[in-house]
């Protein structure tokens, strides 16, 4: 547990706390997504509970997964705002940002006041979910045959037309191929770090 006070100074020792708590658990792949999230819950402490109220973070392990928690003495919990928001608007973006990282969040009232907790996967399941998504778009590319059938050659072909079905259809859209493209090459690279 972390002890805190709400204050913009304050969230660069989460984040500082976060990144040590994760490098000893060997947890370091998700250490950007828990330092964002560690400073969006502490900004929300500071923005709807009050600058320097007290305030705690907790890190936990647990099966396969980080959870943080931000605990603090009001009683209001949050919720994410159905509406847009405009981009000076600050409406909640800071939990839709955390509810499109986390594998599962939520806040719960405690007798003391609340915590907001999230859970972030050491295996991302957007990984998970991309590899899924493949194999589903590869089946209808190929012939009755399983993707594991097929040798590397034409799995490697079957790719590629994908590849290229999806640019021409990018084109078709107004889109721009060549950005599509550098920048699937970027994220894969980033996540297969």
């Amino acid at each position: 547990m972390v002890p805190f006070e709400a204050a913009p100074a304050q969230l660069s020792e989460l984040r500082r706390a976060v990144r040590s708590q994760l490098g000893s658990w060997g947890a370091s792949a998700v250490t950007g997504e828990a330092e964002l999230v560690a400073t969006e819950l502490g900004a929300n402490v500071i923005k709807h509970v009050g600058r320097d109220a007290a305030a705690s973070l907790v890190l936990e392990l647990r099966e396969g997964r980080v959870r943080l928690e931000v605990h603090d003495r009001s009683r209001a919990v949050p919720a994410l705002l159905a509406a847009t928001c405009a981009d000076s608007d600050e409406c909640g973006r800071g939990l839709h940002l955390i509810a499109s990282m986390a594998h599962d969040w939520g806040a719960v009232r405690t007798a003391t006041g609340k915590f907001v907790w999230c859970e972030l996967s050491l295996k991302p399941a957007e990984c998970e979910g991309r590899i899924g998504r493949a194999a589903a778009v590869l089946s209808a590319y190929r012939q009755p045959n399983s993707a594991s059938s097929l040798d590397p050659a034409a799995l490697d072909e079957t790719v590629t037309d994908v590849i290229t079905d999806l640019l021409h259809w990018l084109a078709v859209q107004g889109g721009d191929p060549d950005g599509a493209l550098g920048r699937a090459q970027m994220h894969y690279e980033a996540e297969a770090a």
